[in-house]
């Protein structure tokens, strides 16, 4: 239930009931079957009240109309409704909305009969989506630059998931080239005690793999340059047991809470002769052209708009003179592929500097008969990691770059927990939008302190299951059909205002493709249920001790209300959770908050209290 679209749908009724009593004038039915054009949102200043609409604005020119008379006439249906206790007229015809305490009251049982399911629409009833993201050349560890990538794609999965799409995701290993070759040739050398080739693979990780293979499979090295390679390629995904340098690509990403459905190998491309079949049926269609020996992809587009300069990709070289092919040729082949699988959109997330590649494949694919229009690169930001406030450029393990390993590693150490690191890296890297650059900070990652983002969110989900926690043990319980009449605190109101914002949220963060949208999210509520529990001091969720010592305390205490915002917090927890988990990050049911460290408003007493029995 989103509250908005139910104001939305009871404006909406209020409209249809004044066309038909002909309030609105000759064609109001036409004007009201259209698009609707009008917003309900919140006001932005909240003593304006709940939430405000623009439809008198929005609908005043098509309705022949002033906006404040269409907006009088509004107002005298809208309160008599079950929805809006009162409207106020702002401005030149906007409407102010204040709502019945009912109406959050159902919101919030909503969120506890429904569960964690709770804003996620229908599934399958969006697209069927093809998602290709980190794609890193295996030849090296992965940087931080790709867990970006694997990090935002995996999250984009999940909230395009949650919105009703069906997402198949997937990983294209760069198998095949010069690149390969070269990996191998490193190997090689420094099997042989000699310096790695100029443009070769420097870093500790290519000797331990040298070593790994001249111990156990000594005889790859009689071997052709190909087949070494493809062993190499294979260690370094799958990793080497035991090893701490090389613990593989896939473990990685499994540290990071990223797996793939499909890993597709660019040698097999090759191998099965997709290739030579995609630029043949290129080459019949008339968008090849040999020119001195070589073979050019022409996009057509390029060559009929010339007007439209941005639009154009030069020629770009499929085979060379000599015969062999080049990666944009497998990358036809790769994107034929994805059309002949039958997917409603493609999506690659890629790096910033890949920006101008995706001209060059919106002309492949338009070749190959897939509209543009279905295909979307998303292109993020490098990422900067920080300590001690320098900027940290290089690793032991892999040379001249920092891994995502180590960073996770490293944030687990401090943290004294395995999974902290990947928690605060998801949470950091999520929490800008992809066109924005990371700066990660580990000495705030690694903070136990409300100061650190992601620890500031986590502890906000372990003091919901605290305060539950504590209802059980004093004998306190609410089932799902409780009374909720007790909720009328405006700040528990504008918390479940905020709940009925989270399938919203969903839909928004998948559409645009804009996890951070969840992240900003999770921490507007748990900042706002953290400002509640600190100052309602006088008038707290649970008895405390003092009044459970009295004889009969009971009778006295309002167990109703008390049970009302037992639900309350049980829907907000929820929430929270299921936010936390769109975003990869664990949401614990218990963190210690160091003594002396307390929120915003909050009483030092009661929080080291807290702190000190590990209740939140």
């Amino acid at each position: 239930m989103v509250i908005a679209d139910v104001v939305a749908e009871t404006i909406a009724s209020a409209l249809n009931a004044l066309a038909e009593q002909g309030k609105l004038g000759e064609g109001a039915r036409a004007v009201l079957g259209g698009t609707r054009n009008w917003s309900v949102e919140r006001p932005k200043r909240a003593e304006h009240g709940h939430l405000m609409s623009n439809v008198a604005l929005a609908l005043s020119k098509a309705l022949k109309m002033q906006p404040r008379a269409l907006a009088e006439l509004l107002k005298e249906v809208l309160v008599q409704s079950k929805t809006i206790e009162s409207v106020e007229l702002a401005g030149p015809g906007f409407l102010n909305f204040k709502l019945r305490p009912v109406v959050f009251q159902d919101a919030v049982r909503d969120v506890v009969r429904t569960g964690p399911g709770f804003g996620r629409a229908l599934s399958a009833s969006g697209e069927r989506i093809h998602l290709e993201f980190v794609s890193a050349n295996p030849v090296g560890p992965m940087n931080v630059a790709s867990g970006r990538n694997a990090i935002l794609g995996d999250s984009i999965g999940r909230v395009l998931e949650a919105a009703g799409h069906r997402v198949t995701r997937e990983y294209y290993v760069n198998d095949f080239g010069n690149q390969i070759r070269m990996f191998a040739e490193s190997i090689v050398a420094l099997d042989a005690g000699g310096e790695v080739p100029a443009e070769g693979y420097k870093g500790e990780y290519v000797r331990e793999l040298a070593t790994y293979l001249r111990k156990n499979d000594p005889a790859i090295f009689e071997k052709g340059r190909d087949e070494l390679a493809r062993i190499a390629i294979t260690l370094m995904i799958r990793g080497i047991q035991g090893s701490k340098g090389l613990i593989g690509i896939r473990e990685t990403l499994a540290d990071l809470g990223v797996f793939h459905d499909v890993w597709f190998g660019e040698e097999t491309l090759h191998r099965s002769g997709a290739v030579g079949l995609a630029l043949a049926q290129l080459e019949r269609n008339g968008y090849l052209q040999r020119k001195d020996g070589a073979l050019f992809f022409v996009a057509k587009q390029a060559k009929e708009e010339k007007e439209d300069e941005k639009q154009q990709d030069k020629d770009r070289v499929v085979q060379k003179s000599d015969g062999s092919y080049t990666y944009f040729a497998s990358d036809i082949a790769y994107h034929a592929d994805k059309v002949a699988r039958g997917y409603d959109r493609l999506i690659t997330v890629l790096g910033a500097d890949h920006h101008g590649y995706v001209a060059r494949i919106e002309n492949a694919l338009e070749a190959l008969g897939f509209s543009k229009d279905r295909y979307e690169a998303i292109l993020y930001q490098l990422v900067f990691i920080y300590k001690g406030g320098e900027l940290v450029k290089s690793s032991k393990r892999a040379g001249n770059f920092v891994t995502i390993e180590e960073v996770a590693e490293e944030v687990d150490q401090k943290m004294g927990r395995k999974g902290a690191g990947t928690d605060a890296i998801r949470f950091f890297f999520l929490s800008r939008s992809a066109n924005s650059q990371v700066d990660f900070d580990i000495e705030l990652a690694t903070k136990r302190s409300l100061d650190n983002p992601v620890f500031y969110v986590q502890y906000g989900h372990a003091r919901l299951t605290s305060v539950l926690k504590k209802a059980a043990d004093i004998g306190i319980t609410a089932d799902t059909n409780a009374s909720l009449e007790g909720l009328q605190h405006p700040d528990e109101l504008a918390i479940a205002l905020r709940l009925s914002e989270f399938p919203s949220t969903i839909r928004d963060a998948a559409a645009a493709r804009e996890p951070h949208k969840i992240v900003f999210y999770a921490q507007e509520l748990a900042r706002e249920f953290q400002s509640y529990f600190t100052r309602l001091k006088a008038d707290p969720i649970l008895p405390q001790d003092s009044v459970r010592s009295q004889e009969g305390w009971e009778k006295s205490w309002d167990l109703d209300k008390t049970r009302a915002r037992l639900l309350w917090v049980r829907a907000i927890r929820t929430v929270l959770a299921e936010a936390l988990r769109l975003l990869g990050v664990s949401a614990p049911d218990r963190m210690d908050l160091p003594q002396g460290e307390v929120a915003q408003g909050e009483d030092v007493a009661e929080a080291n209290a807290e702190a000190k029995e590990g209740s939140a």
